[in-house]
């Protein structure tokens, strides 16, 4: 029978050629995908799926207006919560139509 202390020098020498075994892992997948990179000519970015700065800048357009008080111009955009002019309105038994443009 082994001693203990024979058992835990066994378990050290097995857990450094473990962590050896996941470097030299490690490093083998990193040059594969680094020559893959290479090869078909993708950075970082492509990988993260980030989209490029031209995508980017069309995302802000304003939606137009389809609703607009009559009597005081403001207009609403079909979008997000009825602005506090237009729920009075709605209150006070007017229709959605009635501020269609």
């Amino acid at each position: 029978m082994e001693s203990i202390q024979e058992l835990l020098a066994q378990k050290a020498n097995l857990e450094k050629r473990i962590a050896e075994a996941q470097r030299t892992a490690k490093a083998d997948a990193i040059a594969k995908v680094k020559a893959l990179m290479a090869e078909y000519g993708l950075t970082a970015a492509d990988l993260a799926g980030k989209a490029p700065m031209a995508a980017k800048a069309e995302g802000g357009k304003k939606v137009a207006p389809k609703y607009r008080d009559p009597a005081s111009g403001q207009s609403w955009t079909g979008r997000g919560l009825k602005p506090k002019w237009l729920q009075a309105a709605l209150a006070s038994g007017k229709s959605l139509d009635d501020f269609a443009i």
